[in-house]
């Protein structure tokens, strides 16, 4: 096996009491915390979880469908309160098949699952486990 490769760091800056701003590198903002217009960090991990699939299924759809397929993709989680953790999550991914021949629609559909099951490096994480570690450092915190 390969050494593990960093990737591009994200930062969250503290707005308030339980109120953040996430920003990636390139650019991208998202709230997160409590309050209206804000993602819990559950709803990030649902979000970063249905996004993989999507985009890794996304080639094979296209290459059946047109680059201008419409789809839809739902996610949910089995949430454990007494554990504070996710039990399990179903993604939904709905894109309209009817123009592809019955006999046809199975194969589409195995090659786009089968994407995803190479691709989809937030469900290998979560299926596979993995390990974190957090360190509090005292300095001033500005942006980042």
């Amino acid at each position: 096996p390969q050494p593990p490769a960093p990737s591009p760091a994200l930062f969250l800056e503290r707005q308030g009491v339980r109120q953040y701003v996430a920003r990636n590198s390139r650019g991208a903002e998202v709230l997160v915390g409590d309050g209206p217009g804000r993602f819990s960090p559950g709803d990030l991990l649902k979000i970063a979880l249905a996004g993989c699939n999507a985009m890794s299924s996304d080639k094979r759809l296209v290459d059946r469908l047109g680059p201008e397929f419409a789809q839809l993709i739902g996610v949910s989680g089995e949430y454990i309160d007494g554990e504070d953790r996710y039990a399990s999550f179903e993604v939904e991914l709905i894109q309209d098949l009817s123009g592809v021949d019955e006999e046809e629609r199975p194969k589409l559909l195995h090659r786009a699952e089968g994407a995803i099951d190479r691709n989809c490096t937030i469900g290998h994480t979560l299926t596979r486990g993995v390990t974190y570690t957090k360190t509090f450092t005292d300095e001033p915190a500005g942006e980042a």
